[in-house]
């Protein structure tokens, strides 16, 4: 018997050690690839985790996005962060998170690096031309099987179609995810004619780190802007420039310039938007200023998935909650796919744009096993060499 459960051990110890060894290589991958915002992101994490690997069933990577929705954070990151956990515990949690967000971070620290070497970006515009149309192709291609899947009742259907609505008249998203749940749950309760009482599913907890002799002055006020931001920013990432501009640009840390062209590094740059912050950081006080910034930013998420995913299973076997749940899901989607219009309509302009968006569109829906970053690659390629007719 002592023997059976060392051999037990061991065994469990390899699976654990080879589930954290593909989580990592999933997520760089992801990291170098990950083109075109939080929704192309999760797109590709749907596309890897539900159709390939099988890690995940649609419904609880939805599930997964909704909870995502309702906390603060870049809604990308935190999906990595929750697959992590799901995958392999609190350690798939710390890898998936690092290895997505590593990649953009270092090659934003290059661009940094340049920029304050130089003074200016290196042109890319040409290679990132045909990346969107692309990116849209893909971001269809995922939420296609979700919407089938999140889209279970007549009720669903019209909520889904009223967020989808909203969110194209610019309503604030986080509004849209709540309301959308809040209704879903007053209908639920009308139908049960009754509240079961439940516990708090929110617990929050307040991060306290304290200042070490390490850190600079300036470096603790950037730790200090960063971690407040990443801990009460909702939205997608964009909404970040926003915020960027009140903390730093009208305190005189950064000038305009500066965060205009943050905001162009983290378009062009795979992962997540929040990656900015590091070039911010660089041009605040070198190399420091990135990674404190980096780190401030980021840590909430972790923190916030950490206490939120055992929740989620939870609250769908509550049906009061479930309730609730299948609508931010509706709501996520309808989301998902407003963003998606809003991108093309900036995006596919003209015959080029067009061609690249059909032909990925072709690819995506005819050929389902057809990997995104041939995808991505390709509609880079082909909008350089379409740049030059």
């Amino acid at each position: 018997m002592a023997a059976y459960g060392q051999l037990t051990n061991g065994c469990s110890r390899m699976e654990s050690k080879t589930n954290l060894k593909d989580i990592a290589k999933l997520f760089l991958r992801l990291g170098i690839i990950g083109f075109g915002g939080p929704a192309a992101h999760i797109a590709m994490m749907q596309e890897e985790v539900v159709t390939k690997r099988k890690w995940l069933t649609e419904q609880h990577f939805l599930d997964l996005i909704g909870a995502t929705n309702l906390i603060p954070g870049p809604n990308s990151t935190e999906m990595a962060i929750h697959i992590g956990h799901e995958k392999a515990g609190w350690k798939g949690l710390i890898i998936a998170g690092l290895c997505f967000i590593l990649p953009a971070v270092l090659i934003t620290g290059v661009f940094a690096w340049l920029y304050k070497l130089y003074g200016q970006l290196p042109e890319v515009q040409p290679f990132v031309y045909g990346i969107k149309p692309a990116i849209i192709a893909i971001i269809l291609g995922a939420v296609f099987p979700l919407a089938k899947k999140s889209l279970k009742t007549l009720e669903l259907i019209i909520i889904g179609v009223i967020v989808l609505v909203c969110s194209l008249l610019n309503f604030n998203e986080i509004y849209l995810m709540f309301g959308a749940g809040l209704i879903a749950l007053l209908l639920a309760f009308i139908r049960n004619n009754s509240l079961k009482s439940t516990n708090s599913i929110f617990p929050f907890t307040l991060l306290q780190i304290t200042n070490t002799s390490i850190l600079s002055a300036t470096n603790s006020n950037l730790f200090w802007i960063f971690l407040k931001i990443g801990a009460i920013l909702y939205g997608s990432g964009y909404v970040l420039f926003a915020f960027l501009d009140t903390e730093l640009v009208s305190t005189g840390l950064l000038s305009r310039q500066q965060l205009v062209d943050a905001i162009a590094v983290g378009q062009f740059t795979p992962g997540p938007v929040f990656s900015s912050v590091t070039f911010i950081g660089y041009q605040i006080n070198g190399l420091t200023g990135a990674i404190v910034s980096t780190i401030g930013i980021f840590l909430p998420s972790f923190v916030f998935v950490a206490l939120l995913n055992p929740l989620v299973k939870k609250m769908r076997n509550s049906k009061m909650f479930s309730a609730f749940l299948d609508a931010v899901n509706v709501a996520s989607v309808a989301i998902i796919v407003s963003v998606c219009f809003s991108m093309g309509k900036d995006t596919i302009t003209d015959w080029r744009t067009i061609t690249i968006a059909v032909l990925s569109i072709i690819l995506t829906f005819g050929y389902r096993k057809f990997n995104s970053a041939f995808i991505v690659l390709g509609g880079s390629i082909i909008g350089y060499l379409l740049t030059l007719i």
